[in-house]
């Protein structure tokens, strides 16, 4: 298979994929567009990571205010098909209209809603890091006036005792 065999093949897969219906053996047309595709193809390389649509809430409004309008069979279609939406889109966003007009269109943050946090958190961690830190300053004390104990007493020193007048 030679290069503008190939070229073909590569031109009438993507055609097929891109939903366009091509006749087998039809010659495809050789103009291109900007970025060396054809004018009106779908540029064929796939994105490193999809991006999420949103919506406007004034765009949910006036689609739902159309979707309401349209009266004669087949232009609801239409509408979808223009704006690239599915009727899913429509029944949610008419559901959020109902439920809270156009605050309900506003668009929410996906995932786990944040838990109010109780402000006391805070200052208990604070609090028990500063006594965690504390008790280990503490435990080196304790070390430090036990060996000194110790090397006092193999020595023959005499410690001084606190609170006394400093005599021994």
């Amino acid at each position: 298979m030679n290069r503008s065999e190939k070229r073909d093949r590569r031109t009438h897969v993507a055609t097929m994929a891109s939903g366009a219906a091509a006749v087998e053996g039809a010659s495809l047309p050789r103009t291109e567009g900007p970025q060396g595709l054809a004018p009106g193809r779908p540029d064929p390389e796939v994105v490193e990571r999809p991006v999420r649509r949103t919506f406007t809430a004034e765009f949910k409004r006036r689609v739902v205010e159309e979707a309401a309008a349209c009266t004669e069979p087949g232009q609801l279609g239409a509408l979808l098909r223009r704006h690239g939406l599915y009727s899913s889109h429509v029944v949610t966003w008419r559901r959020q209209w109902k439920a809270g007009a156009v605050a309900g269109l506003a668009p929410r943050r996906r995932g786990r809603q944040a838990r109010a946090t109780n402000p006391l958190v805070a200052t208990v961690v604070k609090l028990e890091r500063e006594k965690a830190r504390l008790e280990q300053r503490l435990q080196q004390a304790e070390t430090i006036i036990e060996f000194r104990k110790k090397v006092s007493d193999l020595l023959g020193i005499p410690l001084r005792r606190p609170g006394g007048d400093g005599n021994a």
